[in-house]
């Protein structure tokens, strides 16, 4: 029975083979970015406020003109297809199914008018801009014709960050497993078995036509090797391609928050991707207050970085984001249980958001405030 999100991780943990756990559970270097995200929500604590009228809780936004059941969503996420087969497909549907947006990643193993044709709920692009900056705007042009509704830029991958566990455990593309990864990949026959049917997932969207994706491409995505000279001025060239929705994500710094309202983006996503970059880098929660104050309304923002309860979420609104993003959760679910799985994690985070919302006297998300944030003690 899985009753949390640590539950579902566990379920992960024993289905897939220790290379693929760890490659969704990894993050840079010494992993202490990673553990940031965790304690900079732990210290937060929420204040609630009594004999307030709960009795009709909604949880819903309204995001460039759209519907959310609640005001958070599925992260991006690279190589869904090696959770399950067709990964990106089933994560979407679940999320559209729950009334939640979807964020697909240039590193998908699903193709974008695959992904897009499967769920009628807000369904967002992400996108790499390698050292061919002709196949970024092939997939732009691509998503804008499939009917996506968002496009997201991520900004703090000029180049991959050093992830120990994928180097020990020697995951890399080209994929060629050595003896222990084989050993592995036997004690865990059903994912074995799921992948023998499927073939080992491939990044399709990176292919012109309907053929697989370049040996030498895959690889290029796996260790984001990006186009290095690409600068803020270049979003003049995306706006040329995208007219809808435009964000950037990785914020981090408010100059750089600063810079995207002046070219006139439309929202933000304060990312430090999950620890999996920088490792020195400050937790998300930590900074958002100061890329709030930056935006100063201009944009919206959002956070994503560590949130495992519907408590951190609220404690992100709290502190004025439109929304959360989460990856690892969705891949837990995705891993443990395919469809029903993602869609279990999301019901799950919605009820304990609703069930804080009450505890709290928050009827409405709106009604989220800087005033209802506390810090806890040491041990606390």
């Amino acid at each position: 029975m899985q009753l949390n999100v640590a539950d579902y991780r566990e379920l992960a943990r024993r289905t897939l083979p220790r290379f693929v756990f760890d490659y969704v559970e990894g993050g840079a270097e010494d992993e202490r970015c990673l553990r940031r995200n965790a304690h900079s929500l732990e210290r937060l604590g929420l204040l609630p406020g009594g004999l307030r009228d709960t009795t009709g809780v909604d949880t819903g936004v309204q995001v460039y003109g759209q519907r959310w059941a609640a005001p958070f969503g599925v992260a991006p996420v690279g190589l869904n297809g090696l959770l399950r087969p067709d990964g990106d497909v089933l994560a979407a549907r679940a999320a559209g199914a729950a009334g939640l947006p979807f964020i697909l990643s240039t590193a998908s193993n699903s193709r974008l008018e695959a992904v897009r044709a499967a769920t009628a709920g807000p369904c967002w692009m992400q996108l790499y801009v390698m050292q061919a900056r002709d196949l970024a705007a092939q997939i732009v042009r691509r998503a804008r014709q499939a009917g996506f509704d968002a496009l997201v830029l991520t900004i703090d991958v000029p180049v991959s960050g050093y992830r120990e566990r994928d180097v020990r455990n020697g995951f890399a593309l080209p994929f060629r497993p050595g003896p222990a990864m084989l050993w592995d990949m036997l004690a865990h026959p059903r994912w074995l078995a799921r992948m023998a049917r499927a073939g080992a997932p491939q990044f399709v969207n990176l292919a012109p036509a309907e053929g697989a994706a370049s040996a030498q491409a895959q690889a290029a995505l796996l260790s984001r090797a990006m186009d290095r000279s690409l600068v803020w001025e270049d979003l003049a060239w995306l706006r040329s391609l995208w007219d809808g929705p435009l964000l950037v994500k990785g914020v981090l710094h408010p100059d750089d928050a600063r810079r995207a309202v002046a070219l006139g983006l439309d929202g933000l996503i304060v990312s430090n991707h999950g620890g999996r970059q920088l490792d020195a880098a400050p937790a998300t929660m930590q900074m958002l207050p100061r890329v709030q104050d930056a935006v100063d309304g201009k944009a919206l923002v959002f956070v994503d970085g560590g949130f495992r309860r519907g408590s951190d979420i609220a404690k992100a609104l709290a502190c004025g984001a439109q929304g959360v993003w989460v990856g690892r959760p969705m891949a837990y679910g995705l891993a443990g249980g395919g469809e029903r799985g993602v869609h279990g994690v999301l019901s799950l985070l919605r009820a304990e958001l609703e069930r804080t919302m009450i505890l709290m006297g928050v009827p409405h998300v709106a009604g989220f405030g800087a005033g209802q944030l506390c810090v806890h003690g040491a041990g606390s």
